[in-house]
């Protein structure tokens, strides 16, 4: 995710960063040209194990945890997360990604310091095309511009994702492989209760982080799998393009 996910790390990663294409395929980056050229406006159905909000926004260190149903994780600092995208519009070179979804599953780890995080998953959807997985992945170094110490790929079917004001809720495979489900926060009105200037990763620009606990977030596969009941989550809806990274790329 994120990832430059929180204030502090941004400065630690942002020199050393490893993008999402060369950890997943070396040697497989898409066309210089297509990626000089490329644009993404998407939203996220995102949620951690950490408390309600995310610590890791304001520190390098997950929240501690005194074990769940199915861990052993008494102790132990780590924020895993899962964040479910949708793509408003966007584009890598003539490639159009407009309505493509996709997934995240991830844990920051103890520390992340020094820049390096613990492991990700992204998920393609099925209906993705190769061109389209290869953009998201260009896209998506510098969303999150860290590096992981296991970052692999997957594909799966992103059969339920909506949202209204009160509520959000995402499956992967039907639910089968990851679920994030999302109940709106009470604030002083009926209207969604929302964080601004804060940053989200490697973002330029993003609406606001709407706070939304989760009923559910898990991730049911493999080795990592994980599951957690009222902790953080929240809906954020960012916007990035080449031309933003070219500038931040010119000397000051």
């Amino acid at each position: 995710m994120s990832w430059t996910k929180p204030n502090t790390a941004l400065a630690l990663v942002g020199a050393a960063a490893v993008g999402f294409v060369a950890l997943a395929r070396p040697g497989a980056a898409p066309a210089a040209a297509a990626d000089s050229d490329w644009s993404m406006n998407a939203t996220v159905i995102e949620a951690c194990s950490c408390p309600m909000f995310c610590q890791c926004y304001f520190n390098t260190k997950p929240a501690g945890h005194g074990g769940h149903a199915g861990h052993d994780g008494a102790g132990q600092h780590f924020c895993r997360a899962n964040l479910a995208y949708k793509v408003n519009r966007g584009h890598f070179g003539a490639v159009k990604l407009d309505g493509i979804k996709f997934w995240n599953a991830s844990d920051l780890g103890a520390d992340f310091a020094d820049g390096e995080m613990d492991w990700n998953v992204l998920t393609f959807d099925k209906s993705m095309t190769k061109e389209q997985r290869d953009g998201v992945l260009a896209i998506m170094k510098h969303v999150f511009p860290v590096k992981w110490k296991s970052f692999t790929t997957a594909e799966g079917v992103i059969d339920t994702w909506e949202f209204d004001k009160d509520q959000a809720h995402a499956t992967l495979d039907g639910g089968k492989t990851a679920e994030v489900k999302l109940k709106r926060f009470q604030g002083m009105t009926d209207e969604p209760l929302v964080i601004k200037n804060l940053r989200y990763w490697g973002v330029p620009r993003h609406e606001g982080f709407v706070l939304m606990p989760n009923e559910v977030e898990a991730y049911r596969v493999g080795p990592n799998a994980f599951e957690f009941k009222g902790t953080n989550g929240f809906m954020i809806t960012f916007d990035i393009n080449s031309k933003d990274v070219a500038a931040q790329k010119k000397p000051s």
